[in-house]
């Protein structure tokens, strides 16, 4: 079926929600430090530097949340993108461990700048359930669980009168059960980045609105060339995840730009309480119900020619919104006749072995980079900005950060 184009535009929920036009000033020659990229990342970098009182400038070529941050799912989350046990496997145990402590630190921080700054991002700690559709997907569910409470990390599988009890509406025949995250967090993704912006602006950052082409070296010093002017810098933070290759070439085959595309309901009744996944495909799917009873849902990559892997276009495509389309009625037959109102797409940045990249870019003395987060950029985005933060007044990557790290053999195609 043809999607209604007149649904479809540039902007996401959560772009539409709020005012993102951030107040930005003529770009400086010269800076402390210089971030680049008002998403997540960026914005979290420039807040702990300001914070801090050091002088730092935070580049964004459109607006703060333009890009992955500002058209995603909305969840804080724990763990990587592949799961504990996927993880554990691909990783090593003491690496998984690592990296989910890192996730857990990150959503400690979520919750104190929010609360610190007064951001009124619609956040709130509810958990998420991820659906079991077949006696397989609840097995599979019941290890995770087990490995996840083995190492004192909070799970717990549910059966079906449990997630029943918990849905506000009736489940289809397919869903078995589910694996429980208690804690986990839901946000408005535009409200927290541009709370984070304007608490940075408030500590003394500059927000300015320009294109970085490139990063040229002058006297051993970074100078960031952009179409507004450049800038000489002491040290330079990447937060471009799925454009980090654009500027920073050692990121070439490491991060992959994949879209991801996703949709919106107008406002129904409650119906979820909690974040939502389940795997009808194996991409996986997402949801959420927004404060004003929207649902934001995304996912069925799947139904994409080559998942919709290495391009940068965000512009939809009719397979994989049709097959959005058919999510919430296959899951919950009460919510078959639920109008549409917003269709859109963003990139994710992906890496070969599920886990992000945070370190120093080869060849390119002051500049650190953070990205390909795999879907997954929220529940790293503001603990690695604390960390990058830090390697720029230090000159170093915190060793905190070292699973992350370019070196990582796992990184290796």
């Amino acid at each position: 079926m043809t999607i209604d184009r007149s649904l479809v535009g540039n902007r996401s929920y959560w772009q539409e929600t709020t005012d993102l036009n951030a107040p930005s000033v003529p770009l400086p020659a010269r800076a402390a430090h210089v971030v680049v990229g008002g998403g997540i990342v960026g914005s979290a970098t420039a807040y702990y530097l300001a914070k801090q009182g050091h002088d730092v400038v935070l580049i964004e070529r459109m607006h703060p949340a333009h890009g992955a941050t500002g058209r995603n799912g909305g969840f804080i989350g724990t763990g990587a993108a592949e799961g504990y046990i996927g993880s554990m496997q691909r990783l090593g145990k003491k690496a998984a461990q690592h990296i989910h402590e890192l996730t857990i630190l990150n959503a400690r921080l979520a919750r104190e700048l929010i609360t610190v700054e007064g951001i009124d991002a619609h956040f709130r700690e509810p958990g998420t359930l991820n659906l079991s559709i077949s006696a397989q997907d609840h097995a599979e569910a019941a290890a995770s669980i087990a490995a996840r409470t083995a190492d004192g990390y909070a799970g717990e599988l549910l059966d079906r009168a449990a997630v029943q009890s918990m849905v506000n509406t009736p489940l289809g025949e397919e869903i078995v059960g589910a694996a429980y995250f208690p804690g986990h967090a839901l946000i408005h993704s535009g409200r927290l980045v541009r709370g984070i912006v304007d608490a940075a602006v408030r500590h003394g950052a500059k927000l300015c609105i320009a294109t970085v082409e490139r990063i040229e070296q002058r006297d051993g010093h970074p100078v960031v060339v952009t179409d507004k002017g450049n800038v000489l810098t002491q040290s330079v933070v990447l937060g471009l995840n799925a454009w980090s290759r654009q500027i920073a070439p050692a990121l070439n085959g490491i991060i992959t730009p994949v879209r991801g595309q996703i949709l919106n309901t107008a406002p129904t009744k409650p119906v979820f309480a909690q974040g939502m996944g389940t795997d009808l495909t194996p991409t996986g799917e997402y949801w959420q119900q927004t404060l004003d009873g929207s649902i934001v849902l995304g996912g069925m990559r799947a139904a994409a020619t080559n998942r919709d892997e290495n391009l940068y276009d965000i512009g939809i495509t009719d397979e994989v919104q049709n097959a959005l389309d058919t999510v919430l009625p296959r899951l919950f037959p009460a919510l078959k006749d639920l109008p549409i109102t917003r269709r859109w797409a963003g990139l994710m940045g992906f890496t070969p072995d599920y886990v992000p990249v945070v370190d120093a870019m080869p060849d390119m003395p002051g500049v650190w980079a953070a990205g390909g987060f795999c879907g997954s950029g929220m529940p790293f985005g503001i603990m690695a900005g604390k960390y990058l933060a830090q390697a720029a007044v230090e000159m170093k990557t915190p060793a905190e950060v070292a699973p992350l790290s370019l070196n990582r053999p796992t990184l290796k195609k």
